[in-house]
């Protein structure tokens, strides 16, 4: 059942509720995090923290709450839900004020913690791989707001995703203004050829997944090559193995992408090992 912490009162899903003046709801001017739990424990609570306090300052907003108390708040909520295996959602908005864009109008930020479960694909789709295609809606260019912010606005992915809803695909592949890959709707990429693993690097303009930071320390601690520098479609479909990672989809490995089968059509067997050495990893709780 889900839990929801809104300004330091707790709240089930009817009840759970904020002004229509937010502008997190007008304008989509806040940031958040997504964040897992797993057995009670949660995942690298301090990462995304991080993330959560960069996004904020990189948008002129400051949280009204102490990294530490807020993490403390995750940390009870997560208790209080009784949900072992959660999927955590922390927002910040500007808060309430008026139908102009001033920010000044919105004297508090709200913050807000949902405790709940999440499940992109079934168990199936892990095993056989994903459908893909490239959109052709691309990812926000990184000088009018850099990805590195996590907010609210997530206008340009969700077109992305419908376009391969309108496709019958499971997902979708962004690419950046120059056309290079960038990342999925919601998740990060990466690549298998020869061994190494290959991903787009921060700088190219996509976020920067925690999911994705543990996956490439695993895969240099398990001996794979790692290299992140600028990849294009032809990449993908030349590679071994092609794979997505992120906090709600963990890591799922790419069968067909724009029709071209990728590697042997299946979840080739570094994506398979870089799931199962992250999921020892997160429920272990480091």
């Amino acid at each position: 059942m889900s839990l929801i912490w809104i300004d330091g009162h707790y709240h089930d899903r009817a009840t759970a509720m904020v002004s229509v003046f937010d502008h997190g709801l007008l304008y989509g001017d806040g940031v958040f995090e997504g964040i897992r739990a797993y057995n009670g424990r949660i995942f690298r609570l301090d990462r995304h923290l991080e993330r959560l306090y960069g996004s904020a300052k990189g948008i002129w907003l400051d949280v009204p709450l102490p990294a530490a108390e807020l993490g403390r708040v995750v940390e009870e909520a997560v208790g209080k839900s009784g949900i072992k295996d959660a999927y955590i959602r922390l927002v910040v908005t500007r808060g309430v004020g008026d139908l102009g864009l001033d920010p000044r109008k919105c004297p508090k930020p709200t913050v807000i913690c949902i405790v709940d479960t999440i499940k992109l694909w079934p168990q199936e789709s892990y095993e056989r791989g994903l459908t893909a295609l490239t959109a052709a809606t691309p990812i926000n260019h990184r000088e009018s707001l850099s990805p590195r912010i996590k907010s609210l606005n997530y206008l340009s992915h969700i077109l992305a995703k419908v376009e391969g809803i309108a496709a019958g695909v499971d997902e979708v592949i962004m690419l950046d203004s120059s056309g290079y890959v960038a990342e999925a709707s919601g998740m990060n990429l990466g690549m298998v050829k020869r061994g190494v693993v290959r991903t787009p690097p921060p700088y190219a303009g996509i976020l920067r997944g925690v999911t994705r930071d543990a996956i490439l320390e695993l895969a240099r601690e398990a001996g794979y090559g790692v290299d992140e520098s600028p990849l294009n479609r032809y990449d993908l479909y030349t590679a071994d193995e092609v794979f997505l990672t992120g906090t709600a989809a963990e890591v799922v490995g790419v069968a067909k992408l724009d029709g071209r089968v990728i590697g042997t059509g299946k979840a080739g067997p570094v994506t398979r090992d870089l799931f199962a050495r992250f999921r020892a990893l997160a429920t272990r709780g480091d």
